[in-house]
């Protein structure tokens, strides 16, 4: 059975502004979007499935949708930060959605396999995706065997400002050991450095590997995922911000030693619009991949 790639794409962008899923960056006005769905195509992946607010539907199955479907299954599931476990309400003045595990839950009633997490505004490369699938293709009929993607940190800066980076700590057969989220992350004088709890800014390597947001996971982890959620939300219901992240549960799973979760490295660059003024970088980037002959110009 082909694992299935999983969209996170409710998000809006606020630092960026609007909906960055649908902007269009490449030569002939492909979103990044595209770019993730062309190399997820051509690596393996069988069925696609997005999870987005239902408040822009029309527009995402127009714009979005209607591209894929008649190449690859797609299926729509929806993020609302009503849809919470029995004896939960969202408080009064919620806005913010739960964050991306919450928009992980959604997918469980339409997948059944192993599958891929990543996020609609990030450009991942095409060999991320294929390491990916073929990781996951070996798990048919196993549980509790996860992945992540650990881009090594110097390839995922923007020069417009600081990054937030999962940084990954492992033994020495590539496990997660944990993910500790760092907010501001950037490189200063040629050095990558990230500004600890202090205030202080702290070197580390080039290679050391980060979190993007693009893991691997067998169906199990819907259930381990509904489980913490009722203990998050006891602690943090009446909380207007706080969110329930992949790497929370991921944490606590490893501690808990109820799962492996093998890091998997990628020589692949990332590249997304974090800020407004990313974009011309973004648009060039994909132009020289274009004219490097990568990506053919229309993708599809």
């Amino acid at each position: 059975m082909k694992p299935t790639l999983f969209v996170l794409a409710a998000g809006m962008g606020s630092r960026y502004g609007g909906l960055k899923q649908l902007d269009g960056v490449g030569p002939s006005g492909e979103t990044i979007m595209d770019y993730s769905i062309y190399d997820a195509v051509n690596a393996g992946f069988g069925k696609l499935v997005f999870v987005i607010r239902d408040t822009f539907e029309n527009d995402f199955r127009e714009k979005i949708v209607k591209k894929y479907e008649k190449k690859i299954p797609v299926e729509l599931v929806f993020q609302d930060i009503n849809n919470l476990p029995e004896g939960f309400k969202a408080p009064e003045g919620r806005e913010k959605p739960w964050g991306t595990n919450h928009a992980v839950m959604m997918g469980k009633d339409v997948i059944n396999e192993p599958f891929a997490v990543i996020n609609a505004d990030d450009f991942y490369g095409r060999e991320s995706y294929k390491v990916l699938c073929d990781f996951l293709t070996k798990l048919e009929n196993v549980n509790d065997e996860y992945c992540m993607i650990g881009y090594r940190v110097g390839n995922t800066l923007s020069e417009s400002g600081t990054v937030a980076r999962g940084i990954c700590e492992t033994d020495i057969d590539s496990n997660l050991t944990g993910v500790v989220e760092r907010t501001q992350i950037k490189r200063i004088d040629g050095v990558v450095k990230y500004k600890d709890e202090n205030d202080q800014w702290i070197e580390i390597d080039d290679n050391t590997p980060v979190s993007m947001n693009m893991w691997g996971f067998t169906p199990d982890y819907f259930q381990y995922s509904e489980n913490y959620f009722v203990n998050f939300l006891k602690e943090n219901a009446e909380n207007l911000k706080a969110e329930y992240f992949i790497p929370l549960l991921v944490n606590d799973l490893i501690i808990e030693n109820k799962v492996n979760v093998k890091v998997l490295d990628t020589p692949s660059k990332w590249f997304g619009v974090t800020y407004a003024q990313d974009r011309p970088e973004v648009v060039a980037k994909l132009q020289k991949l274009v004219d490097e002959g990568v990506y053919p110009s229309p993708l599809w």
